[in-house]
């Protein structure tokens, strides 16, 4: 039996000298307490070396593969004619297997004679120190780490989180500086901060015209469009600003520099920014733009971290502060966070933010998964989930305008075509409809005046509540109950009208009295009716409203008591 042991300076083949003492596992390490003892059990038969890191490196990352190497495989088919190798990772047993045809074997008597072996290693190879194995081993870790990292210098994302910051810090400092010379340079001339707006065009004017009074001979057109530098020349000529000295002078184009070269390296900075986005995180960049994803990066600390973090907190990252605020006063949580600053939410309607903010997100975690843990290079699935995206939020636009034309299911109608309708912004895209007169229902009119009279004394509300709420035929009805009140009312006239001599003085008080009580009974009937006209048209309606009714009938009651005062001053005349 051959033993196939690895070590950093090369592959090992020892000879088993006594494999009856493999039988006994317990008690194998005794074997291997001294050098003597261990080459009585083991022997070296053979050694194959590594010429260079390189060779051992790709022996050992192929090993880990449970491979055999190239070198390997020469080696064994020298050495191992007929013979049982024992080796120490049963995968690569069966590679040899497959390859070379050589029985292999692997068992828990395999690993202890390989721990012993271990042991005494260097005792049993000839040529190798212990001085000499110790930097080969470390050497050969860290070959291997680094490439079981695969380690490239393209994929830090470090330099994107400085640059992303660096980038904000110049974008402060720019502000302050601009600010600090629109201020400076406006004792002078107050009127340039109106006429120029953008700071680094009006650096620039300052750092070129110095003192206002030389703007009439200078030539800006270099720097501003034509309209607007006429207005500077024409404000310059009647400047309302002070006189500063050439020394001051001096200081602001200084600090107009310092604007202007500022401005240049963040322009520098951000091409840069850009280009490493491309290489780092083509997706994600594809997505939301280079600068809110490298704040997406920098905020989650690398693009790894950013890539075990799911869509819901790739929505809502930057925005912690109101999140935690919204949990501890339960109200309502964010909707984003620096996502909000991606295009496309820049695109949408206010109501329809959030619900692309959340499409954005799942889309662009899968990007970040992508970027982080893929191994292509290419943003064909970023344009693609932007592309659906674009999608979508088109289909929602569309959904909205559908809901505010007034359709149900959110598409627009389509109007049936009609030759006979014109055409132009002022026709018609409906039929207009025609009045019908059948439809109004009309109470007939009362010539009357005594019939005038009672309807002044019904109250406006009662009918109006009657008459809607009534159809045709209890109209009808109504108006036969009217009819007959005319003609009782009438008959009341009649027997006012007839006037008593006035030598029978005491006769017709009696009479008067009979009068009034006649009169009190016609009231009564009167209230009878009105109640049942009240019933008949407050049949569907509340408790409530028929309390409301009972006010007007008190104010009935008071003009026929004003009645009664009346005909009883006549009677006594």
């Amino acid at each position: 039996m051959l033993v196939l042991f690895e070590t950093p300076a090369g592959f090992a083949l020892f000879k088993v000298l006594d494999e009856g003492k493999l039988s006994k596992v317990e008690d194998l390490w005794k074997e291997f307490s001294s050098s003597e003892s261990a080459r009585q059990v083991v022997k070296l038969k053979a050694f194959s070396k590594f010429e260079n890191t390189t060779e051992a490196l790709s022996a050992a990352t192929l090993l880990i593969d449970s491979k055999p190497s190239k070198g390997l495989r020469k080696f064994l088919r020298v050495h191992c004619d007929g013979e049982t190798l024992a080796v120490a990772d049963s995968k690569l047993g069966n590679a040899i297997k497959e390859k070379l045809q050589i029985e292999c074997v692997h068992n828990n008597a395999v690993m202890e004679l390989m721990r012993g072996v271990r042991s005494q290693l260097t005792e049993l190879i000839s040529g190798l120190a212990v001085q000499d194995l110790a930097p080969m081993s470390l050497g050969l870790s860290h070959s291997l780490s680094r490439y079981k990292l695969k380690f490239s210098p393209d994929k830090v994302d470090t330099m994107i989180i400085q640059a992303i910051g660096l980038l904000d810090d110049l974008d402060k400092e720019l502000n302050t500086y601009a600010m600090r010379v629109r201020e400076w340079y406006g004792w002078h001339f107050p009127e340039l901060a109106k006429i120029v707006q953008d700071n680094i065009l009006y650096a620039k004017a300052v750092k070129l015209m110095g003192n206002r009074t030389n703007a009439a001979k200078l030539d800006f057109s270099e720097i501003l469009p034509e309209e607007v530098e006429t207005e500077l020349k024409e404000a310059a000529m009647i400047s309302m600003g002070t006189e500063v000295s050439d020394l001051d002078l001096m200081n602001i184009k200084e600090l107009c520099d310092q604007v202007l070269s500022l401005s240049e390296y963040r322009a520098q900075l951000y091409d840069y920014l850009k280009s490493r986005m491309n290489t780092i995180a083509p997706n994600l960049t594809a997505l939301v733009g280079e600068l809110v994803g490298a704040r997406l990066i920098a905020h989650g600390g690398s693009l790894l971290n950013l890539a075990k973090q799911p869509g819901s907190t790739v929505q809502i990252l930057g925005a912690e502060k109101a999140l935690f605020r919204a949990l501890k006063t339960k109200h309502a949580t964010p909707k984003y966070g620096l996502i909000y600053h991606a295009s496309l939410i820049g695109q949408a309607a206010p109501k329809l933010k959030g619900k692309i903010s959340r499409s954005l997100a799942a889309k662009t975690a899968l990007a970040i998964r992508y970027d982080a843990l893929g191994d292509g290079q290419d943003n064909s699935m970023g344009l693609e989930n932007r592309a659906k995206l674009e999608a979508r939020l088109r289909n929602l636009e569309g959904r909205e305008l559908g809901h505010s034309a007034g359709s149900a299911k959110g598409k627009p109608k389509i109007e049936v075509y009609d030759k006979d309708r014109k055409k132009g912004s002022g026709a018609l895209i409906t039929a207009a409809k025609t009045y019908n007169p059948a439809a109004d229902s009309v109470l007939g009119r009362i010539e009357d005046s005594a019939a005038g009279e009672e309807e002044e004394m019904i109250p406006k509300k009662r009918k109006k509540e009657v008459e809607p709420s009534q159809p045709e035929d209890t109209l009808i009805v109504v108006e036969e109950k009217k009819e007959k009140k005319e003609k009782k009312k009438k008959k009341k006239a009649d027997v006012e009208d007839v006037s008593l001599p006035n030598d029978v003085v005491g006769d017709a008080e009696p009479e008067s009295e009979e009068v009034v009580k006649k009169e009190k009974k016609k009231k009564k009937k009167h209230s009878a009716e009105n109640d049942e006209l009240q019933n008949e048209g407050e049949a569907g309606e509340k408790k409530k409203k028929k309390r409301k009714h009972a006010e007007p009938e008190e104010e009935t009651k008071e003009p026929s008591k004003k009645k009664e005062k009346k005909k009883k001053k006549k009677s006594e005349d």
